[in-house]
């Protein structure tokens, strides 16, 4: 099924976000027991770590590359390519295999769920801010 490459940004931005609110959501249900300023100074680190060096970049970079599709409609998983597949994958993967064998506690668990969501999601809202640019610049 093929949509609008403008529409690809749309896509990455409703993905981003369902993946950024449900990691969030395990964060803070897992704060639950560990509320501590040390966890949300570290909740903070690791969003600022994850947001500044790895998700604005990746951002930035897939939307310049879906917009310079030459082809003005694109197979509806083009909002990524083979790369960040694969990568998603894996840290899905990594975090299921985290909780499931609780191969860390409950309160890493808490900060590092929190704050990588939280850039996940904010990636999330960049996607679809970048999706009406687009959107406008064609109108």
């Amino acid at each position: 099924m093929k949509v609008k490459k403008q529409t690809l940004l749309l896509i990455a931005s409703l993905v981003w976000m369902a993946a950024g609110f449900n990691i969030v959501r395990i964060g803070v249900i897992a704060y639950i027991n560990h509320l501590t300023l040390l966890n949300i100074v570290l909740s903070l680190v690791i969003f600022s770590l994850f947001w500044f060096l790895i998700f604005y970049k990746l951002v930035v970079k897939h939307t310049e590359r879906i917009r310079h599709y030459e082809e003005e409609y694109q197979l509806f998983i083009k909002f990524f390519d083979l790369k960040s597949f694969l990568i998603m994958a894996f840290m899905m993967t990594f975090g299921i295999l985290i909780r499931t064998y609780n191969l860390a506690p409950e309160s890493f668990i808490a900060f590092f769920y929190t704050g990588l969501g939280t850039a996940l999601f904010l990636a999330g809202i960049l996607f679809g801010f970048n999706y009406f640019k687009y959107r406008s610049e064609l109108a």
